[in-house]
């Protein structure tokens, strides 16, 4: 998540506003290539507050930024309004933190409700006409649905599938047995335990415990205490402890 409070100018604020009242009115359809012109051509004093800024997902890359706003359900006729607008002053505000990177803003939806042709399976068109207002409001290029949003978060191809295939590995009649064992320490140096790890698609505890040999010499009190720590803490695996010892590891390696 990334947010803050962000400056637009007058202009910006202005032609927001008639963007809105045009797709309202239907005066106008959803088009990118003409929002964005409005948004960007501007080079007026940034002096005025917008919509607070958020995204679930902020990317910098070296040419692009790039922000989704991810929804877990459908939203209502009122809320696709309000995303829009929050949309549109994100990327005139971002326009100008980032003036010479190309600004890219996305609503995206983690799978598509409409479908019973499998949990991986989207018609993007349907969908959107199944949300009042959607189509309205914005433009299929402005909206990431189902598998085409984990393709896009990933960059490559059939990354649902791959989640899908790691959920089903996990949640089996045998997962609290495999939970608590990997939270117990005392089987850290087991076959079963590496066994489980790769089970559970845990490469970076499965790191640890390979490499773990190679530096237990330099383990002082501070460090064994980390490794004492349990791999996960209320439900969630322990990212903390996995850097520290990483960090360890590939100092001592690298010597």
């Amino acid at each position: 998540m990334f947010s803050g409070n962000l400056l637009i100018s007058q202009y910006q604020k202005q032609e927001i506003s008639e963007i809105i009242t045009d797709l309202s009115n239907g005066n106008e359809k959803p088009n990118l290539e003409r929002e964005n012109r409005l948004l960007f051509d501007d080079k007026g004093v940034a002096d005025t507050d917008s919509l607070g800024f958020s995204a679930d997902v902020f990317i910098e890359e070296e040419d692009e930024i790039i922000a989704i706003e991810l929804k877990a359900v459908r939203p209502n006729s009122g809320e696709v309004r309000g995303e829009k607008q929050k949309i549109l002053e994100g990327k005139a505000a971002l326009s100008r933190l980032f003036p010479d990177k190309e600004i890219k803003f996305f609503i995206g939806f983690p799978f598509d409700p409409t479908t019973d042709k499998g949990d991986t399976e989207y018609n993007k068109k349907r969908f959107m006409s199944s949300i009042i207002n959607m189509e309205k409001y914005f433009a299929e290029e402005e909206v990431l649905l189902s598998a085409e949003l984990w393709d896009y978060l990933s960059g490559e191809k059939n990354t649902m599938e791959q989640i899908l295939t790691i959920i089903n590995s996990i949640a089996t009649t045998e997962f609290m047995e495999i939970y608590e064992y990997i939270n117990n320490n005392d089987n850290i140096n087991t076959d079963k335990y590496k066994i489980y790890l790769q089970t559970w698609n845990m490469y970076q505890e499965l790191f640890i415990v390979s490499n773990i040999s190679k530096v237990e010499e330099k383990l002082n009190s501070k460090y064994k205490r980390v490794l004492n720590q349990p791999v996960f803490k209320n439900g969630e695996y322990n990212i903390n402890r996995y850097m520290i010892l990483r960090e360890l590891i590939c100092e001592n390696t690298e010597r």
